[in-house]
């Protein structure tokens, strides 16, 4: 390839330019091993991804960023390896946007690329790599005047970073480019993560890269914001630098440790990488919507995006062990298998069309994530099944209809069609000019606006508060969590597994495989043995095992999680040989069950079919 071209679309103008001579293309899968073997060759332990479902935040639904899995190393924890640098790629969903995928960037499923230091390098070297990585020969050869950078310009609570600043200063000098031109001071809403109110915290730095090829000559910090907010510009990498603590949305003071939490978007990196205006014409998504033109007879590119986003992420959501329902990880899921059943039909795509994209995810996948070979006839068999499900609730939904197409539909009409039988507000509008009334367009995406930002301040929320809440009261739930479990094997059977949990500083909710409502003599059963337990004042404590041997020793986990060489084993009583309990886990917990209090059952329901759910608080 004699040269890529960039190509960014602003407004509705396409702006196309040339990079740098580059007689080289990379695809998806070379860009994500091209970050993975820079740094093990710089001494990081590669670990696998995580499940989307979390292992050790039982807070949120899914993996929505690549440290969430990290979280118990980040705040202290050490790593099951042993080592101080790790590199990972983390799959991870996000839903808060759904309504905006099919445009240039926006996806359900993603994956991070992020290299690590616990307590190990810190800023120069991060910075350096990152620089590195990004423009060298090694890495990926993109063009240094294209890039700029933000780092923390200091606040009340935390000073300037100065150590930061010097180290682009540096680099863009050493490369003869005027640093004032590229380095940029931003304040604590753009560059300072932080979990929430409780917990590690710092400043960062990102990177932004000029996708138009136009803006080589630097820009004042004027320009840089105008040409943020114009995507001429876009951010490509962030280096995290955890050097504070924070207690009650304060800083306390310094980390014993610090940390360095990177993360760059593969799927954004490799439009990059391979000059494309958006993350659809990358290899990622190309062949699978071509596949869907062949087999479409309509022409309508966003609807094809949508199709080819939602079926990857039901792949890898249905491989992970998450099934179609009505609540919490399989509403998640049936809404998106829905949503690309409905696009097809719009497309004109045959009935059962979309269990051939299966295949073609599977192929592009099963290198790095071989669970998915496994799982691909259960995977097309959900897809199936539920496609069947929601042509039943259409069938209802058009009942519905009519009855309220007998007079003009409104907002408040067209949103209950469309949260309760899943019609789109399209089909709702198409099928009211067939019957001569009018919709209220304008009140329904009000509502629908509402409903889109309540969803995403709880789903904000709730991820903030899965990653920051390592209280007390949330630590005796989680240890309760095992005491749950293995006294619900007890009483129903060895075959009683979790299927979901999510605790918070009031009670704890755990979800497990059962045909049957428990009997109030069951419930009793169960109460009964946890506060036993508790009673008992039994030790809680862990240990960390190569993970054949940790399979060995009889502990519980979940047989289709990918998990480390090295697994942290929590186990309750005096051994790990003779423990009443014994979990693959990363905490937090109680040193002794003592420390929990007695608990009930409050509360029970289905989930769905063949799930059942419990509510468990102190009392």
């Amino acid at each position: 390839m004699e040269g890529i071209i960039s190509q960014c679309t602003i407004g509705d103008k396409l702006i196309i330019s040339s990079l740098t001579a580059i007689n080289i293309y990379m695809n998806s899968e070379e860009i994500r091993h091209k970050f993975l073997d820079f740094f093990i060759k710089r001494g990081h332990l590669l670990v696998p991804s995580a499940s989307l479902i979390p292992k050790n935040d039982p807070t949120v639904l899914f993996n929505t960023a690549g440290m969430q899995p990290l979280v118990p190393y980040l705040m202290g924890v050490p790593h099951p390896s042993g080592s101080k640098r790790i590199v990972n790629f983390q799959k991870c969903v996000r839903t808060n946007d759904i309504d905006e995928v099919g445009d240039s960037t926006h996806l359900t499923f993603f994956e991070m690329l992020g290299n690590w230091s616990l307590g190990d390098y810190f800023k120069e070297d991060a910075i350096n790599w990152s620089y590195e990585l990004l423009t060298s020969k090694e890495g990926f050869m993109l063009d240094p005047e294209r890039l700029y950078v933000t780092v923390f310009e200091g606040d009340e609570n935390a000073p300037r970073d100065n150590v930061a600043f010097e180290v682009w200063k540096n680099i863009f000098k050493d490369a003869g480019m005027d640093f004032s031109k590229r380095i940029f001071f931003m304040g604590v809403d753009s560059n300072w993560w932080s979990p929430g109110d409780n917990g590690p915290c710092g400043p960062d730095s990102e990177m932004f890269y000029d996708v138009t090829g136009e803006l080589t000559r630097g820009l004042t910090k004027e320009e840089f914001l105008d040409a943020d907010k114009n995507q001429q510009i876009v951010e490509i990498w962030n280096d995290v630098f955890m050097e504070y603590n924070k207690k009650d949305g304060n800083i306390i003071g310094k980390l014993k440790n610090q940390n360095v939490d990177t993360g760059s978007g593969l799927e954004r990196i490799t439009c990059i990488v391979q000059g494309k205006s958006n993350v659809y014409d990358t290899d990622i998504f190309m062949p699978v919507i071509d596949k869907i033109s062949e087999l479409s007879s309509i022409d309508d590119l966003r609807s094809k995006r949508i199709i080819a986003d939602h079926i990857r992420a039901s792949v890898f959501l249905i491989s992970d062990g998450v099934t179609a329902s009505n609540t919490d990880r399989g509403y998640v899921l049936r809404r998106l298998i829905r949503r690309a059943v409905r696009y097809s039909d719009k497309l004109g795509i045959e009935k059962g069309g979309l269990k051939s994209l299966v295949s073609m995810f599977v192929e592009k996948y099963k290198v790095d994530y071989p669970n998915i070979i496994e799982k691909q006839d259960l995977i097309k068999t959900e897809i199936e099944k539920e496609e069947v499900k929601f042509r039943t609730t259409l069938k209802r939904g058009l009942k519905e209809f009519e009855k309220l197409s007998k007079h003009n539909i409104t907002g408040s009409d067209a949103f209950l069609l469309s949260s309760s039988y899943g019609f789109p507000i399209e089909l709702t509008i198409e099928l009211a000019k067939e019957k001569g009334v009018k919709v209220d367009k304008h009140s329904f995406d009000q509502k629908m606006k509402e409903h889109q930002d309540l969803s995403r301040s709880g789903a904000e929320q709730k991820f903030k508060g899965g990653l920051a809440d390592s209280s007390a009261e949330v630590t005796r739930y989680h240890t309760a969590t095992h005491l749950l479990q293995k006294a619900l094997k007890i009483v129903l059977g060895e075959e009683v597994k979790q299927k979901g949990s999510n605790n918070t500083k009031d009670r704890l909710r755990f979800d497990f495989n059962y045909s049957s409502a428990l009997t109030d003599s069951e419930i009793k059963t169960v109460e009964q043995l946890i506060n036993e337990k508790i009673d008992e004042a039994l030790q809680v404590s862990n240990v960390d095992l190569e993970k054949s041997k940790a399979i060995a020793t009889g502990a519980y986990h979940l047989e289709s999680a990918q998990y480390p060489d090295i697994v942290t084993i929590y186990f309750i009583g005096d051994s790990l040989e003779t423990a009443y309990s014994k979990e693959f886990c990363g905490g937090p917990h109680v040193k002794n069950t003592k420390e929990i209090g007695h608990i009930e059952i409050y509360k029970q329901e289905s989930v769905s079919e063949g799930v059942r759910r419990v509510y468990v608080r102190v009392v």
